[in-house]
């Protein structure tokens, strides 16, 4: 049996720490890398929430919008459309042959509305925490 408690602290530390990592890189002009950790901070702290639903591991999925689903929330078709857009954020930073195309579409501007939106979900997210 797996202990929840550490496994959803384990989870929401771990984005805490990468959602400041975006910030960081995008404040020294890694913008492409920068998006790439908001996808994963969000990423976390969905597979805290999915280990809170469902008393089990966190899956092994990168998919922002099956997470939420899997944690048992309800989010608005505008917020799971984001959250698949933030989802190609993961693909495109990771993967080579789409990397090249993903690093000229993220100028400043680009990445500072995706930190943005970034933080907001995360904000709504933390909120679903037991205590918060």
């Amino acid at each position: 049996m797996i202990n929840i408690k550490k496994q959803t602290e384990y989870w929401r530390e771990s984005a805490k720490r990468d959602r400041k990592s975006a910030q960081a890189l995008f404040e020294n002009n890694r913008c492409d890398s920068a998006l790439f950790f908001c996808h994963l901070a969000l990423e976390k702290l969905l597979k805290g929430l999915v280990v809170i639903h469902s008393r089990k591991e966190a899956p092994y999925s990168h998919d922002l919008a099956k997470l939420a689903e899997m944690a048992g929330l309800e989010p608005t078709e505008k917020q799971l459309e984001t959250l698949r857009l933030i989802n190609s954020f993961n693909i495109s930073g990771r993967y080579d042959s789409a990397k090249l195309e993903f690093y000229k579409m993220c100028t400043r501007k680009y990445a500072e509305k995706y930190l943005k939106i970034t933080d907001n979900f995360f904000k709504w997210l933390e909120k679903r925490y037991p205590g918060k």
